[in-house]
């Protein structure tokens, strides 16, 4: 069953990644917008991780090898540089104030990490909140429907990723089915605002 779901989310990550990717990266064309380009990398290097995760899922011989660890630990990396770039605005707008939080909650998270993978997660999680809660901040202020999928998308990667590290103390538990379950909604939340994004672009060349 877990291997079926991390198959599904490393498909529709990959999918909505490029996808949200060529969207945004449309869109810099255009009107030559900055936050579009850190959108188009961000969601390019998202699709770029869970495409080496897919490829570990369906190549059997990478599974049965030791490089299989080396790889999980790229698709990650890839995949937390593009939470990054999500946040990246919000980082600029407020620096002092996430190199504070920063410095008190990553240390707690590094305590209860055993390898590389595990902190990379740690930072990715760091990330999906921060981001989600500027994000509620700033549909506070707007009141616009797409701001608030944005926010419920990236609270909800980051619950699965909270979730997912349960694996480690409960293997094949429901903790981390949810946690799947979790990330494909929230790549889902992601995508339906930049495919209206999309849609508004083409209405306005129209």
């Amino acid at each position: 069953m877990e291997s079926i779901l991390e198959f599904i989310l490393n498909l529709v990550g990959l999918m909505v990644g490029t996808t949200c990717g060529i969207i945004t990266y449309n869109g810099f064309n255009k009107i030559g917008s900055p936050s579009l380009l850190r959108l188009a990398i961000a969601f390019f290097s998202i699709g770029v991780g869970f495409m080496i995760m897919l490829l570990k899922n369906i190549d059997t011989q990478i599974q049965e090898n030791e490089i299989e660890q080396v790889i999980q630990i790229a698709g990650v990396s890839f995949q937390t540089v593009g939470y990054f770039f999500i946040a990246f605005s919000h980082i600029i707008k407020s620096f002092f104030a996430i190199k504070k939080y920063f410095s008190i909650v990553l240390p707690i998270f590094l305590i209860t990490v055993s390898n590389i993978e595990n902190i990379i997660r740690s930072v990715s999680f760091i990330l999906l909140i921060y981001g989600s809660i500027e994000t509620i901040l700033s549909y506070l202020e707007k009141k616009t429907r797409r701001v608030i999928l944005i926010a419920l998308g990236l609270l909800s990667l980051a619950f699965g990723e909270f979730l997912s590290w349960y694996q480690l103390i409960f293997p094949e538990s429901i903790f981390y089915n949810t946690a799947i379950i979790l990330k494909i909604i929230g790549l889902i939340l992601l995508f339906l605002p930049i495919a209206k994004i999309r849609f508004s672009f083409n209405k306005s060349l129209s």
